[in-house]
């Protein structure tokens, strides 16, 4: 390459320079160099400022020539240049210059997003939990293609082997907060979608989630089904039971299928829906129903085995339901899953 830049400056000093500024960033590639280190060296080749922006992060990187970060409010760019990966506009590179832009602005700055679209591939975004939603929501969308998904993850600082698993959560902590401590030392991202929040982690530890935090954990290998799946498992939360993992709820995760009408018209269901105006009924037939067994219930409730009985023996003439039989145990759990699914 040097020999070549040699005979043909002979022609042109422009293509010397052209080939020069080629060189410079084939150099910065096989150093590895990050975004700031690769807007500070095209700062001091430009000489004026030189700016990276990736649009999934939201981070803005401006270096001055001298090497240090540009402080003042950035004038208009004088050239600008979009960085592109597999297609999809991820960001933009700029320079700063006063005046007219350099002869050979156009050819620094392509090659410059040439560069920093590898640096976004290899490293992914800046190390945060929180996550652009746009992103989040490319991977989770049934709407997005396989090449969208696996664009978005990489983006998102995935790697193509790791898995990811999709868990539905909330909570008034901060998601960020709840994603380092479910995964602390491995890749997780958070956003808020809606009145949900989303975490994209490669590893989900249930037992490591804080109290007062509602979290369904999807189980499909695909990011799609798994989001569908942990909205899911999400409604089958209780206070007994904050973290559900779709795969534990079984043939129980069939009745999130149920059609409104019909599940608000059964008549265990509207029984339950008018003992739960009674809060210590429904704490009472909750631990029943987890724990099936009229001790083990009491000592959930702390309270009492005769106590807790007598209790059940009220709410089952209420219900109408033996729920000392298995068949009215059953239909009790039933019914108040059912019943948990419509309230929310």
């Amino acid at each position: 390459m040097e020999a070549l830049a040699v005979r043909l400056s002979g022609f042109d000093s422009q293509v010397e320079g052209a080939i020069r500024i080629v060189m410079f960033y084939d150099t910065l590639m096989r150093r590895r160099v990050d975004l700031p280190a690769l807007a500070r060296a095209s700062a001091g080749l430009a000489e004026c400022v030189a700016g990276i922006r990736l649009h999934g992060t939201g981070r803005t990187i401006r270096m001055a020539p001298d090497g240090r970060q540009a402080s003042a409010p950035p004038p208009p760019a004088s050239s600008t240049v979009p960085v592109i990966l597999d297609g999809e506009e991820i960001g933009a590179v700029w320079l700063e210059r006063p005046g007219p832009p350099g002869a050979l602005d156009e050819a620094l700055l392509d090659r410059l997003a040439i560069v920093a679209a590898a640096v976004a591939e290899r490293y992914g975004p800046a190390r945060t939990t929180m996550a652009d939603p746009a992103l989040v929501e490319l991977v989770i969308s049934s709407d997005s293609d396989e090449a969208a998904r696996a664009r978005a993850l990489r983006l998102l600082g995935f790697a193509a082997d790791l898995p990811v698993h999709v868990v539905a959560v909330r909570s008034r902590l901060p998601l960020d907060r709840i994603g380092g401590l479910i995964c602390p030392a491995r890749p997780v991202k958070a956003a808020l979608l809606t009145d949900v929040g989303v975490l994209l982690a490669t590893t989900v530890d249930p037992a490591l989630f804080p109290a007062d935090v509602r979290a369904g954990i999807g189980a499909a290998e695909s990011p799609d089904r798994s989001w569908r799946q942990a909205r899911t498992a999400l409604r089958f939360t209780t206070p007994g039971r904050p973290v559900v993992h779709y795969r534990d709820l079984g043939a129980l995760a069939l009745l999130a299928h149920v059609p409104e009408e019909l599940a608000r018209d059964n008549t265990d269901v509207a029984a339950i829906a008018r003992l739960a105006a009674d809060p210590e009924v429904l704490e009472t037939l909750d631990a029943y129903c987890a724990t099936g067994a009229l001790r083990r219930a009491a000592d959930l409730l702390h309270l009492h085995h005769s106590s807790v009985a007598r209790r059940l023996e009220q709410i089952g003439k209420a219900l109408g339901i033996e729920l000392t039989e298995p068949a009215g145990l059953m239909r009790a759990r039933l019914a108040l899953a059912t019943w948990r699914l419509l309230d929310g």
